[in-house]
């Protein structure tokens, strides 16, 4: 059953008006300090396609986008938030769009754990990339002719027009702060809370990559180095009880959790190349997992490098727990 895009787009439009999401001109028009408002449709005639659709306005920004999932692969229907670096009329260059990315990246980094039910992916020279969980976006793809999007799917037999329009809703406070260019605060979305469910994330790892790519690409690195302990936890501790891209329930994303009884066992992985940097960049931010307001307080904190721990990284560790009482060790691991 093929999608029909302009239909669809049609009835969004038409559904709108209970849901913020209905006030989006209205939010342009003040955003951009726009004399009038550029009509009141979510979708136009000018913005909508036999393949996909977006937002009324939207070619310059970050768009709210609907189109097929999966290319010539399925025709479920793709759902969500977009920036698409392909040149066009109305877009001769993506220079407009770079300075987004940042505000984009700056408020994924505080409430991506506020979309975990989403899934992120790409479309470039290569076709289309796996799904992996919402982030920031990797500077390899902010270039010409990279489609970079963020959202959900549904089969095309049962769209809930109800459900698309929700998380156009859930996903307007991001738009505010990327088109606003920070005017508006980031402050994290409702806590969801910390709900432990068992699951190993597909993330990209070995696809079409060199050897320099796996060296030098910290995403993928990371990823690799994930799997790795994702499979070592998993053999010793069951799949049961491991779970890789965690919601903390304060909009944040942690690396692994493994589940030991009533404990949780947090993982933040690194791909620095020394010890003391991988601890200095996950020790911030495995605090925030356990001791935000509202976050669930593990009973191990664990840093996860490729380097075996030093003696001096041996005894900041023990001033640590000594001083502080802080439950942090450090775990080495190989690729």
């Amino acid at each position: 059953m093929s999608l029909n895009i302009p239909a669809i787009a049609d009835k969004l439009t038409q559904l709108t008006r209970p849901h913020p999401i209905g006030k989006l001109q209205d939010i342009r028009t003040q955003l951009k300090k726009l004399r009038r408002r550029p009509g009141d449709k979510l979708f136009s005639t000018h913005t909508i396609f036999d393949n996909w659709a977006f937002h009324h306005g939207g070619r310059t920004e970050l768009q709210f986008n609907i189109g097929y999932a999966d290319g010539d692969n399925s025709d479920y229907l793709r759902y969500g938030v977009a920036f698409s670096f392909e040149r066009s009329q109305t877009l001769p260059s993506i220079d407009v769009l770079v300075p987004k990315v940042k505000f984009f990246n700056d408020f994924m980094a505080l409430n991506a754990g506020d979309f975990s039910d989403m899934r992120m992916w790409h479309y470039d020279e290569n076709g289309r990339s796996e799904d992996r969980p919402p982030g920031p976006i990797p500077s390899a793809l902010v270039r010409e002719g990279v489609f970079v999007f963020m959202g959900n799917r549904q089969p095309p037999k049962r769209i809930d027009y109800e459900s698309v329009l929700d998380d156009f809703d859930r996903l307007l406070p991001l738009y505010r702060y990327v088109e606003s260019r920070g005017a508006t605060s980031p402050v994290p979305l409702p806590k969801s809370g910390f709900n432990f469910r068992p699951r190993r994330s597909k993330k990209v790892t070995t696809a079409k990559a060199t050897l320099p790519e796996k060296e030098l690409d910290l995403d993928l690195r990371h990823n690799l180095l994930q799997d790795a302990l994702y499979q070592r936890l998993a053999a010793k501790y069951g799949k049961d009880n491991v779970r890789t891209e965690q919601p903390s329930g304060v909009g944040t994303l942690i690396d692994i959790v493994v589940k030991i009884q009533d404990e949780y066992w947090f993982y933040e992985i690194k791909a620095a190349l020394t010890p003391r940097a991988c601890l200095r960049e996950a020790i911030g931010q495995l605090l925030e997992y356990g001791f935000w307001p509202g976050a669930q307080e593990p009973a191990r904190f664990i840093v996860v490098g490729e380097s075996t721990l030093d003696k001096d990284g041996q005894e900041y560790l023990s001033r640590l727990r000594k001083r502080f009482s802080l439950p942090i060790e450090y775990e080495a691991i190989a690729i």
